[in-house]
């Protein structure tokens, strides 16, 4: 088992890791009857794409001795409706002033877009996926 999931009422859910004890606390969007108080469900789906993607590039990163601590990413979700679904996901990855080479570049592009979230999402949700070096 990974996390136990309650729902709270009011369109709010606390989920739990069960390994750690980390809580994490969703709502229903504004724009979708919810409060917009937590992170929604579809929220989560966007921001574990950027954690992925970095988590990924971090392994290969250690793996090949290249510092990007720093790193940080911002998150877009657009929704579309019939069916209500995620129909793009933005994410600008910017990356640290640590005069990367172009080799070191290129292993960690394709480390992000190797990550398995992404591998996970559906062919007709679009990715946009910026670097900033």
């Amino acid at each position: 088992m990974t996390a136990k999931v309650e729902y709270l009422g009011q369109l709010g859910t606390k989920a739990t890791h069960l390994k750690s004890g980390n809580v994490i606390h969703t709502d229903a969007p504004v724009d979708n009857r919810g409060k917009g108080e937590a992170f929604s469900p579809t929220d989560l789906m966007a921001t574990s794409l950027a954690s992925c993607m970095m988590t990924i590039m971090g392994i290969k990163a250690m793996d090949k001795g290249i510092d990007m601590e720093g790193a940080s990413a911002t998150v877009l979700k657009v929704m579309a409706s019939n069916p209500r679904r995620i129909a793009r996901i933005e994410i600008n990855i910017q990356m640290p002033d640590k005069g990367y080479s172009d080799k070191e570049k290129k292993i960690l592009e394709k480390a992000a877009h190797g990550c398995p979230v992404g591998k996970s999402i559906h062919p007709e949700l679009e990715e946009v996926i910026t670097i900033n070096w």
